[in-house]
C-alpha cells in the first residue's frame, strides 16, 4: 500500500532544498560584510523551518542537529554573540552537515553521527549553560490532540484556558493576543494546529481558548471542513516576529492576527471557548504529519498578519512569486512534443513551397503566423526547463571549503552571474566536470599561503566562478589568482610520459592543452585531490558530450582561467542548412561570424596542400568541409563556393568552405552518442522538413581535428601574395 504521506514528505524535501539555498545565501552575505539582523533572521528561519518539518516526520537526527544549530543562531540574533571568521567557518560546516542530513533522510540512508561529532562539539561549546540541559531532551515526535467534546448541543461553555505550558511570568515579558483561524486548505495539506500551539508554548506562558461556535449540527457536519478557531494569550520575552515565525509554515492558508497587550487579559473567547488539552504522544493516535508547506495560492479570504514591516530600502529580497512544481518527466514530454511541432511546421512550409503557391496567398500568410507562433511556444517551453546556475555554484562553495581544508590552504570563492539560466539537463551534467576544475584550481592553481606571501600576494587565494550569456551560449569561467601554468614543467612531463615528441616545438596554447591529455598530471604525490592522472581529460570529454568547448588562458604569476562554452539548451537550435557534395548538413548559427562567396582574388596558396583566404588584409585558414568529411577530394577551384567564417575559443578564425547555403531554420536536436558514441566534428542530427536526416556540425571540434587539405597535390604551387596583388 502506498504511503499516504509520501507526496507531502517529498514536498518537504523540495522545500528543504530552497531553505538550504537561502541559508547559503545568508552566510555569503555575512561573508561579504552584510551582517544585519535581517540576514541573520533569514538564516535562523531556514534552520528553524527545516527543524519543524523534520520533527513532523520523526527525523530525530535532523531535528537534533538543527536544534543545536538554531540555538547558537538565536544567541547571534540576540546580540549575545559576535560573528568572526572562525564562527562563520563553523556555520558553513553546519550548513554542509544539515544538507547531508536532509539528503540522507530523503534517501533513507543512515547517517554516521561520528563523522559530524567535531561540529556538534563546537556547537555545544557555544550553547549557553542554561540551554544545555534542554538539548538532550529535544524530541519533536508528533503529539496527539485530545478534544474532549460532549454532545455539541449540551456542551458547557468554559472560561478557563489551558494552564501554563512552559515557563513562568517574567518582569520584562510582554503579553500578546493571537487569533488563529485555519482555513480548510491547512487541513488538506496535512497540518495540525496542535503542533503550532505546542511550538508557541516553548516561547512563554500561554493560555488557549477554542471557539467551536461554527460547528454545525452533526447531520450537517462536513468531516473535511474546518470549523474551529483559537485565541491564544501568551506572555513571553520574545518579540512579535518570533511569534509570527511559528506560523510561517501556514502563511496564506489561515487568518492570523497578533495584538500586543499591556498586561495579561482574559481571552476574547472566554464566554464561548472550549478547553484544548495537549497530551503526550500516542503512537496509535498521532499521525506522522508535516508542518505546513507553502500553499500554491492563497485563499480568496483576507489574511491579516500583524508583523513588523520590512525595511523600505531592502533591495536584496524580492517578493515571492507563485510557483508550481511539476515532475521533470512531464516537462520533458512537453519539450519533445514541441520538438515534433517544429518538425511538422518545417514539413508544412516545405510542402507549401513545393506546391508553388504565390507568396501573397492566405496560405503563406497563415503559415508565417504559424511559424512565429511555433517559435514563441518553443521559447516559452525552453524557459520552463531553464534554471539559474545558483544551486550549482553553491555546491562549488562547499567543494572549495573542503578542498582547501584538506590541503591547508586559505581559499576564498567569489561568484558572479548566479542567476544566469541554462537548461536543467546541462546543469545536472555539468556538476562533475566543474567539481574537477574547482579542485584543480585549489590544488594546482593556487600557491601555498607562505609562497603567496613571499610573492607579495595576500595569503588567502581567490577563485572566481562566473557565468554569463554570450552569443547564444552560456560561458562559465573558473579563474584563480595563482602562479599560472608552469609551461616548461608541463612540456617536460608530457615528454617524459611519451605524450609528445622530445623535439616538439609547441606554442603556449598547445602546451596548455596538454593538460587535457589522458593520464597527464603535474602532481608529484597521489592525494585525495590529485595525482592519479584522471581529471582534466574527463572534464573535456564531459563538456564535449554536452556540445560544449573548454579553453585555457594563463599568465605566469597572475593566474589561470578555464572557460567553458555551452549551448543554452540540448533540445533545439537555430542553424544554417548547407549543401556539400550533394549532402545536406547543418551548421549552428551562433558559430558563424559571416558568409561570403569566394572569388579568385580571395584565395591564396599556402604549402603543398593548403590554401588560405584573404579577408580584410588578414589571412584565414581554409577548411574544405567536403574533403574533411570524406564526401569528395579537394576541388581544383573554389571560385563560386561559399565561405562560413567561424571564430574559435582562443579568438582565431577559420573559413569553412561549402557548396551552397540552402536555408536558415530552427531544428530539433537528436542525439547520436547513445547509438554511435562521440563522432569528431559532429554534434548531433536533426530531421528536416522533407523528412531527410541531416547531421549537425560542431565547427570548433571540426577545426581542431582538421587536416586542412584544400589543394590537390598535382596543383601548381603559388606563393602567398598580398590581398590586392
Amino acid at each position: 500500500m502506498a504511503d499516504p504521506m509520501a507526496e507531502i514528505k517529498a514536498s518537504f524535501f523540495i522545500e528543504c532544498d530552497e531553505l538550504l539555498e537561502a541559508l547559503q545565501d545568508g552566510l555569503q552575505l555575512i561573508e561579504n560584510g552584510e551582517q544585519d539582523s535581517d540576514t541573520v533572521n533569514v538564516i535562523f528561519r531556514a534552520v528553524h523551518s527545516i527543524k519543524g518539518g523534520a520533527g513532523a516526520f520523526g527525523l530525530t537526527q535532523l531535528v537534533d542537529f538543527a536544534h543545536r544549530f538554531e540555538t547558537v543562531l538565536d544567541e547571534l540574533r540576540a546580540d549575545r554573540m559576535q560573528i568572526d571568521q572562525s564562527l562563520l567557518a563553523l556555520f558553513y560546516q553546519c550548513g554542509d552537515v544539515l544538507s547531508d542530513l536532509v539528503r540522507e533522510s530523503r534517501d533513507g540512508v543512515a547517517h554516521d553521527i561520528a563523522s559530524v561529532q567535531p561540529v556538534l562539539t563546537a556547537l555545544d561549546q557555544l550553547i549557553p549553560a542554561d540551554e544545555e540541559d534542554t538539548d538532550d531532551a529535544v524530541d519533536f515526535q508528533p503529539m496527539a490532540v485530545s478534544l474532549d467534546l460532549p454532545d455539541l448541543d449540551d456542551m458547557p461553555l468554559t472560561t478557563d484556558g489551558l494552564p501554563p505550558l512552559a515557563g513562568g511570568p517574567d518582569d520584562t515579558a510582554k503579553t500578546y493576543l493571537i487569533r488563529f483561524v485555519p482555513q480548510q486548505a491547512l487541513y488538506t495539506l496535512g497540518n495540525e494546529p496542535v503542533f503550532l500551539l505546542s511550538a508557541l508554548s516553548e516561547l512563554g506562558t500561554v493560555q488557549v481558548s477554542c471557539d467551536d461556535n461554527a460547528v454545525p449540527p452533526l447531520e450537517d457536519l462536513d468531516p473535511e471542513a474546518g470549523y474551529l478557531c483559537w485565541e491564544i494569550q501568551i506572555q513571553t520575552t520574545k518579540d512579535e516576529a518570533c511569534l509570527s515565525e511559528v506560523f510561517e509554515f501556514v502563511e496564506g492558508i489561515c487568518t492570523l492576527e497578533i495584538t500586543t497587550l499591556g498586561t495579561a487579559q482574559p481571552t476574547l473567547c472566554d464566554s464561548i471557548g472550549a478547553d484544548l488539552a495537549i497530551s503526550p504522544p500516542d503512537p496509535e493516535v498521532a499521525p506522522n504529519l508535516e508542518l505546513a508547506l507553502p500553499s500554491p495560492a492563497p485563499s480568496p479570504s483576507p489574511v491579516t498578519q500583524a508583523t513588523a514591516p520590512a525595511p523600505a530600502n531592502d533591495t536584496r529580497r524580492e517578493a515571492p512569486r507563485a510557483t508550481v512544481r511539476v515532475e521533470l518527466e512531464r516537462v520533458d514530454r512537453l519539450v519533445n512534443l514541441v520538438g515534433e511541432l517544429v518538425i511538422n511546421q518545417a514539413m508544412l512550409s516545405q510542402s507549401v513551397d513545393a506546391a508553388g503557391l504565390s507568396a501573397n496567398t492566405s496560405v503563406h500568410t497563415g503559415l508565417e503566423e504559424f511559424l512565429q507562433l511555433t517559435r514563441d511556444i518553443q521559447e516559452s517551453v525552453m524557459l520552463i526547463r531553464a534554471q539559474p546556475v545558483k544551486s550549482l555554484f553553491q555546491r562549488m562553495s562547499r567543494i572549495v571549503r573542503e578542498a582547501s581544508r584538506d590541503i591547508g590552504k586559505s581559499v576564498r570563492l567569489r561568484t558572479d552571474g548566479e542567476n544566469t539560466e541554462v537548461d536543467k539537463t546541462v546543469i545536472e551534467r555539468l556538476a562533475d566536470p566543474l567539481t574537477h576544475m574547482i579542485r584543480n584550481a585549489v590544488d594546482h592553481g593556487l600557491e601555498t599561503d607562505a609562497d603567496r606571501v613571499a610573492a607579495g600576494k595576500p595569503a588567502e587565494g581567490t577563485i572566481e566562478l562566473t557565468a554569463a550569456h554570450r552569443s547564444g551560449r552560456v560561458v562559465i569561467e573558473v579563474r584563480d589568482d595563482g602562479n599560472g601554468i608552469n609551461r616548461p614543467k608541463v612540456q617536460s612531463i608530457a615528454i617524459s610520459k611519451g605524450l609528445v615528441p622530445k623535439d616538439a616545438d609547441l606554442t603556449d596554447s598547445e602546451i596548455d592543452n596538454l593538460l587535457f591529455l589522458p593520464g597527464f598530471s603535474t602532481a608529484t604525490e597521489v592525494s585525495n585531490l590529485s595525482g592519479r592522472g584522471v581529471g582534466m581529460d574527463v572534464v573535456r570529454s564531459a563538456i564535449q558530450a554536452l556540445g560544449g568547448r573548454i579553453s585555457i588562458a594563463s599568465t605566469p604569476g597572475m593566474g589561470t582561467t578555464f572557460s567553458i562554452s555551452l549551448p543554452l539548451t540540448l533540445a533545439v537550435l537555430d542553424g544554417m542548412v548547407v549543401r556539400v557534395a550533394d549532402q545536406t548538413l547543418l551548421v549552428p548559427l551562433n558559430a558563424i561570424l559571416e558568409t561570403q562567396t569566394l572569388s579568385a582574388n580571395d584565395i591564396r596558396a599556402f604549402g603543398p596542400e593548403t590554401n588560405v583566404i584573404c579577408i580584410r588584409d588578414s589571412f584565414v585558414a581554409m577548411l574544405d568541409l567536403g574533403a574533411e568529411l570524406g564526401y569528395r577530394a579537394p576541388l581544383q577551384s573554389y571560385v563560386g563556393c561559399v565561405m562560413l567564417l567561424v571564430a574559435t575559443e582562443d579568438g582565431s578564425k577559420a573559413a569553412i568552405i561549402v557548396d551552397a547555403i540552402e536555408d536558415q531554420r530552427q531544428v530539433v536536436i537528436k542525439g547520436l552518442q547513445d547509438s554511435y558514441g562521440r563522432i569528431p566534428g559532429i554534434a548531433a542530427a536533426t530531421i528536416l522538413g522533407d523528412g531527410q536526416i541531416a547531421l549537425i556540425l560542431d565547427p570548433i571540434d571540426l577545426i581542431a581535428n582538421s587536416e586542412w587539405r584544400t589543394r590537390p597535390p598535382s596543383l601548381e604551387q603559388h606563393e602567398v601574395g598580398a590581398c590586392n596583388g
